[in-house]
């Protein structure tokens, strides 16, 4: 009897801790392997910062104008703070007129928090290989730009407490990604003049000639 007592408290004091324990708060649209890396980085994070990064990968299909700081008030029983809440809704109505989808919110726990990382800077590493001209399907660049962007939040908070993480995308492999785009646009550059510019070209200049 007493030892079903102590196994029934110690599951009280531990029960909170264990739900808290994910990173991912929903999960619509991440697949196993970047759902992977979000949880190792998320749970480094606060083990070497003390400052907790959640994920809401969500399909959701928010109105135009809806307010994601109370859509994060949804999660409150299963969050613990101090925190930093990316939420990714690739299905959120921007505005009715242009029909544009997609939405991309960072909500701290509080305003300190704020000072920690360069809102601009996660943005752009999430939304920018979404908005790439490429054959990745749109599945694809989901997976990694919400992977890329939390590793860039939890970079930027590690790096304000100078901390290092191990878990996140490394600096060169942000850059190699860089690479790769400026080479697939010098590419669609080059087979653009081969095969449209360069004729045109060569036909208007021996055309002129023959006149």
């Amino acid at each position: 009897m007493i030892k079903v007592q102590v196994r029934a408290t110690l599951l009280a004091l531990f029960l909170p801790l264990l739900l808290n324990a994910t990173t991912i708060l929903k999960n619509d649209i991440l697949n196993p392997e970047a759902a992977k890396l979000i949880e190792q980085m998320g749970n480094e994070l606060i083990s070497k910062t003390g400052i907790n990064g959640y994920v809401v990968a969500t399909n959701e299909n928010f109105p135009e104008r809806y307010n994601l700081v109370e859509y994060s008030r949804t999660y409150e029983a299963n969050i613990s703070k101090p925190f930093v809440m990316l939420i990714f809704a690739p299905n959120a109505l921007v505005t009715v007129k242009s029909g544009q989808k997609g939405r991309v919110a960072l909500i701290p726990s509080s305003q300190d928090l704020v000072e920690l990382y360069d809102k601009s800077d996660v943005m752009d590493a999430t939304i920018d290989v979404i908005a790439a001209k490429d054959k990745n399907s749109k599945e694809d660049k989901y997976n990694i730009g919400v992977v890329q962007g939390f590793s860039e939040l939890a970079d930027q908070i590690a790096d304000a407490k100078d901390i290092e993480l191990t878990t996140t995308l490394p600096n060169e492999t942000r850059v190699i990604i860089g690479v790769l785009q400026v080479i697939v646009i010098a590419g669609a550059l080059l087979v653009f003049w081969m095969f449209i510019f360069r004729p045109l070209y060569m036909r208007i200049r021996y055309g002129k000639q023959e006149q």
